[in-house]
């Protein structure tokens, strides 16, 4: 057995563009042969993954999972990007985006939710480089978001789904309560739909106290000066702020914005007027509104000056 040297491993990697591991693994079934090392990679389609690595991966899909944690629930949205919508439909692909999801809500960061192990035992990285070879597009883990209720439930939630617990927008919300698990659910569900529904900017939180104070102090500034400049006296400028304050928390504060469902009610007041039903009190711990591609600039292909490109060569 030939013996596998670091520098023969970064050769292999620099002619192939293969991961480490995989240039170390094609060399241990060649016995160091580097030429047949890289048909070993060649075959397995591994030498192109690297090249595909660098192309803008701005579709796929995003999912959700939820489980019992305790005496109440835990659950995880996850963005995983493919190149193309084609992709998003692909039962291989689809699969393996489930089971990162649920992998996510005990991995609560991108780091090491890559690190965790599947099913095949492979981690999330190498799970998806291997699908890179297999399918030919360029994917990764983009972001894991996690919420926890104790008790409680969190309710998940997708808006035109691709399949069950995919599609382009995911939805947890987190309600606190010791009421009915079935109907805390059902109604976490119809909140998740209300966030959903929002604009990207639906909201900055969940509720006002949570609001970053230098947000509030920004906009409080800013309605301030469009009073002065109205000519208004002080005592009448204050309570023109506040107004426009409270403006801004239905805006921007999901607790205060009318509900989608029911909107002479806000989603504070519905929270509340099913207390009775659910048989207990009810906070609105959090929420995560997840939107594939969201911030991610997509390269635009423009064929037509390829293809002219190609004619003068």
């Amino acid at each position: 057995m030939a013996e596998i040297t670091a520098a023969l491993v970064k050769e292999l990697r620099e002619k192939t563009g293969a991961g480490m591991m995989d240039c170390k693994k094609a060399l241990s079934e060649t016995n160091g042969d580097l030429e047949a090392a890289v048909d070993w990679l060649r075959k397995k389609g591994l030498s192109k993954a690297a090249k595909k690595a660098d192309r803008v991966a701005a579709d796929g899909l995003v999912a959700v999972a939820a489980k019992a944690s305790g005496a109440g629930m835990a659950a995880a949205a996850v963005e995983v990007n493919a190149e193309t919508d084609f992709v998003a439909r692909n039962e291989l692909f689809q699969k393996a985006v489930a089971e990162i999801a649920e992998l996510g809500i005990d991995n609560a960061d991108v780091e090491s939710l890559n690190g965790a192990k599947m099913a095949s035992g492979e981690t999330v990285a190498d799970s998806l480089t291997n699908m890179i070879a297999k399918i030919g597009e360029n994917m990764s883990v983009r972001r894991v978001a996690t919420l926890k209720a104790d008790p409680g439930v969190v309710a998940t939630y997708v808006h035109n789904a691709a399949t069950d617990g995919m599609g382009k927008i995911g939805v947890l919300v987190a309600l606190k309560s010791e009421g009915d698990k079935d109907k805390l659910l059902e109604l976490g569900r119809k909140v998740a739909m209300h966030v959903a529904a929002g604009s990207p900017s639906v909201a900055l939180s969940s509720r006002v106290d949570e609001l970053d104070p230098a947000v509030i102090e920004k906009e409080r500034e800013v309605f301030a000066d469009q009073a002065r400049a109205s000519g208004k006296p002080e005592n009448i400028i204050e309570k023109m702020v506040e107004g426009r304050l409270r403006k801004f928390y239905e805006e921007v504060v999901l607790s205060q914005q009318s509900f989608v469902l029911d909107p002479d009610k806000t989603v504070e007041q519905a929270l509340k007027a099913a207390e009775a039903e659910v048989g207990g009190a009810i906070e609105l711990v959090g929420f995560v509104r997840m939107v594939l591609g969201e911030g991610v600039e997509k390269k635009e292909e423009d064929f037509a000056a390829e293809v002219a490109a190609m004619g003068k060569s």
